[in-house]
């Protein structure tokens, strides 16, 4: 029988740390309707005129920071390193192939690999947990895309976000437990990459219950069933259940703000000022929002956020690692397709 194509799809990262690439990349990724929606000529100008020019030297020296010496990007590097981990695990089933939704390996690129590798079908596996229009649904127009263009739109499907999932949750919580046999923090953060408000109330068909009550994400329903911010909920909580935590004992909060428009809250670095005034000292920062290792985990929370906590008054933070290529998430990952 013929084997099943896998396509693990992320975000991407620059060729190089270096202004011209960062450039390309960032022209790339703002340039997506989904990630910037506002009109085309509006953003033509935003993307092009004002934010690419101001934060292709500052990105591109935050890239370096991180960058690793022989491996490149490390989100790339990790991305890369699940799929090989995933291949001896699968290999009856599926052949496994990446592809990143800005810059290089495209989705396309990595679409073709498994066609030329004969497969039956092709699932695609975008690695974000939660789903957003900016992340998830922009990954599976692409896919859709390639997809077309190749001649084999009726054999795609698509892996659900799998912010819930019991594999899933129980690969987060080991990952959070192994980091707290190192450091045993007074309180641990869960960390989410933040949206625009906008974004998540225009998916509400009912334009009355999306961050337009103060219970609105207490539990998945029709009505929020695709919301980003009620899918982070339940996947901070889920953790804290199968780590033990009370509530006391971890706070949730948004990351990587852009812009001035209104965008989920508390922010990361004002919550951790705050738990800082409070008297923590030790805070560990994990972030379920990002399945590898990346700039907005290594540099804004590793770096950038350590030092807000630390000029705050705090003692020590430290970031969990994300899931990367960790045996129990290439196991978890495993479990979900051979049940798909």
């Amino acid at each position: 029988m013929k084997k099943v194509g896998l396509l693990l799809i992320n975000l991407g990262s620059p060729a190089a740390p270096t202004p011209a690439a960062v450039g390309a990349y960032l022209r790339e990724f703002l340039m997506d309707e989904k990630v910037i929606d506002v009109p085309a000529a509006l953003r033509w100008l935003l993307v092009h005129g004002v934010i690419v020019p101001r934060r292709k030297h500052q990105s591109a020296g935050l890239y370096r920071n991180i960058w690793m010496v022989d491996e490149g990007a490390p989100l790339l590097f990790h991305t890369r390193a699940l799929a090989e981990a995933l291949r001896p695990r699968l290999r009856d089933s599926y052949v496994v192939e990446i592809g990143m939704r800005y810059g290089r390996p495209s989705i396309a690129e990595g679409m073709s690999k498994l066609l030329a590798a004969d497969v039956a079908r092709i699932l695609a596996v975008p690695l974000y947990p939660q789903y957003a229009e900016s992340s998830y649904e922009t990954a599976a127009i692409a896919a859709r895309a390639a997809a077309g263009e190749q001649g084999c739109a009726d054999r795609l499907a698509f892996l659900p976000p799998f912010y819930d999932r019991p594999e899933f949750i129980a690969a987060c919580a080991i990952r959070v437990r192994e980091h707290r046999t190192e450091f045993a923090p007074d309180h641990l953060v869960f960390s989410y990459h933040s949206l625009p408000e906008r974004h998540i109330r225009r998916l509400d068909a009912t334009r009355r219950h999306c961050l337009r009550r103060a219970d609105c994400c207490e539990e998945i329903r029709d009505v929020n069933r695709s919301c980003y911010r009620a899918h982070c909920v339940a996947t901070t909580r889920a953790i804290a259940r199968e780590l033990g935590l009370s509530q006391e004992a971890y706070s949730l909060s948004f990351q990587s703000r852009l812009g001035r428009a209104a965008w989920l809250g508390p922010q990361t670095e004002d919550l951790l000022r705050e738990l800082a005034a409070r008297g923590i000292r030790r805070v560990s920062v994990a972030c379920p929002s990002f399945t590898a290792d990346c700039l907005e985990t290594l540099e804004e929370i590793g770096e950038r956020a350590r030092r807000v906590f630390l000029d705050a008054g705090g003692h020590e933070l430290r970031l969990v690692p994300a899931l990367n290529d960790h045996p129990a998430w290439v196991e978890a990952l495993a479990l979900f397709l051979l049940n798909t």
